[in-house]
């Protein structure tokens, strides 16, 4: 009998039909692979390749590999070449002590005994021939001084720094450290001094591993610390300071450099005045104005050949140091030294003065404040206008002027058709994007529970406006305004809100302001600015183009010039007489060509980073100062939001708070590129938090970096507008109809500000309706219910100017102010 069935179901083991395994071969060949496929395309997602790499050969992609080698092989060859054969370059080493018992002397006597070279060591800059690796190596000793160490990095292919192995890095080496490595630094080394006066010796290990970890904090490509001590490991070190190839500095080799050696000063101010140094970087042209150090920008008369090696004829004892080589002279081309555009370029004829009387006319006879770029009336105040504006146009008005000349034909008989229209395109811009409420939000929310100013009022006829006494508004106002923070602190929690005193007019006090539906996208009329601007403003260097004028005067430093690697006198004009007085032959002087049109002032922006660990927020137009490239100004900058916009408006910030990015702007010469800049400040203001406070007292510096940056393309159409807020509280609220008061004090300056868009803190919309009586009340329509916590709004407009920048005088820290700092605190502590 069977068995019984199971509920699943049962198969038997075929026995027939045997399945091998396929054969696994490590390699199939095309053929295999491709009927494998079946005609499916295999997915290539992430191979960028072009169709001209995909149909290569093997051996056109051999072909391209090598070529790039070979390229690769040419660039590095060039990159060395400058430091090859009997007069070739100088590779120059900056030595760098950041602890007070730290000696660059004894550093370089250390690198130089460890391959047996004698040599005549000395603070300043000199030369120290090295036979072993036939190279020669420009050593430049430095002292713990701010300003000597930024030059001489600046102009280095080498920096050494030195640390101590028993005494930690102060505030000033600190500093020191921080500011080379903002400035942009070419291959770095690290060495520690003392090492073999660590007792036990077990402990030697430890206190390298100590200073291996601070130095990777700043600087995490440090794989060793060389050891001054250790005679073996100075060789290496002299080894890779005559072998590598300095990493360079972008900025500074886009241009003409050189260290100055020796400066010959001219007999009388008429004379040129002569400075020696080897080119580096690219071709010096006498054409290209020259930045040497923190004396200015001066023009070159000519360069003639200053080699070191003195030939002589064959057959003839006479030496050529007799015959003056000249190398390069200028030419037509040669850059002044003008910063501004003349004063007749700028010039206005007749009719553009006309057209200025037109608009100021025009301008003063107005009765309301500007939205975006119209102006809008009651009909009431357009009758009048009617009356007063003349029927003919000026000469010269322009088209915007000429809009507001209007014949008896153009009259609406509503009178309500720039109204309707604002209200359409505001209602449709809106939709388009969305906005924050004191940014500006286009229109209203609801449209179809949109007022107009003719639509008949919602209030019941039971609620009546009663004029509230003036001592009891005075004391409510007091109120409302006890609460007063710090002004840092209300930036930050209320930003750009102002009050206006009871006795002090809003049409008079924000004269200079606007309105703008969006600030984003609102159009800006430069016209209605004109009569605020500096008188330096339309004598700026104006750039249409900026990439393509960086681009063309970057080329133009590739092609001509004396050649890299050449020593050379460089004979300049006009040097000042406190050039003579300052000079220290001792202290690095570096000498940098400027790029065409790098003397010429324009509107600068420079990205600046506050760091978060700063103890306080920075106010705008502060006094700092700046280095950006080869120069050093004194500004006072002010600070934007960064980004860009449609219309190129900007907000203006009143701060810059610790972690916050911003734009700082200043009228200072322009620098084509991106270049790193350094913000230091002599005062840095103090913050409420007492720890914080204490930190800041504690600095023995009279000088501290605030922040870095880098600068951004420079112009002159970039709008700063600083906000101003007015805000009101709600007084009576009916639905969406709501009584306003504090914000304005007077029913002429509701007159004056009503067609402005209304919002609340928490993203309601609405317009002034009408005023109440005299004492600055007024009605306002919302989209929607205002809760009666709500704050009430309108943002206010007007352009700020940057302000001229100044060039440093003297050093950035004098030893003696760190001197007297120091005492101070000594007291202070005793």
């Amino acid at each position: 009998m069977p068995g019984p069935v199971s509920n699943g179901q049962h198969h038997h083991r075929p026995t027939t039909k045997t399945k091998h395994k396929p054969f696994k071969s490590r390699h199939a060949t095309k053929r295999a692979l491709r009927d494998a496929a079946k005609g499916r395309v295999p997915n290539e997602k992430g191979q960028r390749k072009t169709p001209h790499q995909q149909v290569m050969s093997k051996l056109d992609r051999r072909n391209q590999a090598k070529q790039r080698l070979l390229e690769k092989s040419r660039e590095h060859a060039k990159e060395v070449s400058v430091f090859n054969g009997r007069d070739g370059a100088p590779r120059n080493v900056a030595v760098i002590p950041l602890c007070p018992d730290t000696d660059a002397v004894a550093a370089i006597k250390a690198l130089n005994d460890s391959i047996d070279i004698e040599a005549d060591v000395r603070d300043g800059v000199f030369r120290v021939p090295v036979d072993r690796f036939k190279q020669k190596l420009q050593y430049i000793a430095l002292n713990r001084d701010l300003t000597a160490c930024l030059d001489a990095c600046s102009v280095a292919d080498f920096i050494v720094l030195v640390l101590s192995a028993h005494v930690e890095v102060d505030e000033l080496g600190e500093l020191i450290l921080r500011s080379v490595e903002s400035q942009g630094m070419s291959t770095l080394f690290t060495v520690v001094q003392g090492l073999n006066r660590i007792e036990p010796q077990k402990q030697r290990l430890s206190v390298v591993a100590s200073l291996k970890s601070y130095i990777t904090h700043f600087h995490p490509e440090q794989e060793k610390i060389y050891n001054l001590d250790n005679r073996q490991e100075c060789s290496n070190l002299m080894r890779s300071l005559c072998s590598t190839t300095p990493k360079g500095v972008r900025w500074r080799d886009e241009r003409s450099w050189m260290l100055i050696e020796d400066v010959k000063f001219g007999a009388s101010a008429d004379e040129p005045s002569i400075v020696t140094g080897v080119v580096r970087g690219k071709g010096l042209k006498a054409d290209r104005l020259v930045q040497i150090g923190d004396w200015g920008t001066f023009q070159v008369e000519k360069i003639t050949a200053a080699p070191l090696t003195v030939r002589k004829r064959k057959g003839d004892d006479t030496a050529m140091e007799d015959v003056e080589q000249i190398l390069d002279t200028p030419t037509e081309d040669r850059d002044g030294l003008e910063d501004l555009a003349p004063e007749e370029a700028v010039m206005r004829d007749d009719d553009e003065d006309e057209m200025m009387d037109a608009a100021s006319t025009v301008t003063t006879s107005k009765k309301g404040v500007l939205l975006d770029d119209h102006r809008y009336y009651s009909e009431d105040e357009e009758e009048e206008e009617e009356r007063k504006l003349p029927k003919r146009v000026p000469k010269g008005t322009s088209k915007y002027q000429a809009a507001w000349f209007l014949d008896d034909d153009d009259i609406s008989d509503s009178g309500t058709d720039l109204e309707d229209l604002d209200m359409e395109d505001a209602q449709s811009e809106a939709s388009e994007e969305s906005a924050r409420p004191e940014d500006g939000i286009e229109g209203l929310a609801g449209a179809d529970d949109a007022m107009t100013e003719a639509g008949p009022s919602e209030y019941p006829q039971s609620v009546a406006f009663e004029e509230p006494d003036e001592e009891e508004d005075m004391r409510a106002l007091e109120a409302y305004r006890k609460l007063k923070r710090t002004e840092a602190e209300d930036d930050r929690e209320f930003p750009d809100e102002i009050e206006l005193h009871p006795k002090v007019l809003a049409r008079e006090r924000l004269a200079k302001y606007r309105g703008l539906k969006s600030m984003r996208t609102s159009p800006w009329v430069e016209e209605e600015d004109r009569a605020f601007e500096p008188e330096e403003w339309q004598r700026l260097l104006r750039i249409p183009d900026y990439r393509a004028s960086r681009i063309r005067a970057a080329r133009e430093a590739l092609v001509g010039g004396v050649a890299p690697g050449t020593r050379v006198n460089v004979y300049v004009k006009g040097l000042p007489g406190r050039a003579r007085e300052s000079y220290k032959p001792g202290q690095p002087l570096p000498l940098v060509s400027l790029l065409r049109h790098e003397h010429k002032r324009t509107a600068m922006n420079i990205l600046i980073n506050l760091p978060s660990d700063f103890p306080a927020s920075i106010k705008s137009k502060s006094e700092m100062i700046v280095q950006y490239g080869a120069r050093r100004f004194v500004i006072n900058p002010l600070f934007s939001q960064p980004g860009s916009t449609p219309n190129d408006v900007h907000k203006y910030c009143r701060y810059l708070h610790p972690g916050q990015s911003a734009v700082a702007t200043f009228m200072g010469p322009v620098t084509w590129g991106s270049v790193p800049a350094l913000f230091f400040m002599r005062d840095p203001p103090t913050s409420n938090d007492p720890e914080a406070e204490e930190q800041t007292s504690a600095s023995t510096l009279p000088l501290t970096l605030v922040a870095t940056g880098t600068t951004l393309p420079p112009s002159t159409k970039r709008v700063i507008a600083k906000r101003a807020i007015l805000t009101g509280h709600p007084y009576h609220i009916h639905k969406k109809i709501v009584t306003v008061r504090y914000m304005f004090f007077n029913r002429e300056d509701v007159e004056w500000f009503k067609a402005l868009p209304l919002w609340t803190k928490r993203g309601r919309s609405g317009y002034i309706k009408e005023p109440l009586g005299t004492h600055g009340y007024f009605k306002a329509t919302f989209d929607g219910r205002i809760n009666p916590q709500d704050t009430i709004g309108v943002s206010l407009y007007k352009r700020v100017w940057p302000r001229n920048a100044r060039p440093l005088e003297g050093a950035l820290l004098d030893e003696k102010e760190v001197a007297a700092k120091k005492g101070e605190d000594t007291e202070m502590v005793e």
